[in-house]
């Protein structure tokens, strides 16, 4: 996210606007930079991969639905359930 961005591009990102939302089931999602993931029904992880630390321990945990992660995602395979990846709009991964 870039420092400086506008209210609108803020707004634009938390409401899944703008190109910016993938939504996936149990397909494997590989390749992506997402900044944070929804579970609106309870999801069960099978993997996920990303730059937070102790990530992977996240491996077969069951989300309840609700629950949202904020970090950096670049993969992630769901056992059972619904995710919603949300991507930068600005194109600055790097913030």
């Amino acid at each position: 996210m870039s420092t400086f961005d506008t209210d609108n591009t803020l707004l634009f990102e938390m409401l899944g606007k703008g190109g910016g939302t993938e939504v996936f089931t149990t397909v494997a999602q590989s390749g992506k930079d997402w900044y944070c993931i929804h579970f609106p029904v309870e999801s069960v992880i099978a993997t996920i991969a990303g730059d937070a630390s102790g990530i992977t321990s996240l491996n077969g945990q069951t989300m309840a639905a609700g629950t949202t992660l904020f970090f950096r995602t670049t993969a992630i395979t769901l056992t059972s359930g619904i995710g919603i990846g949300y991507r930068e709009h600005d194109g600055n991964a790097s913030a």
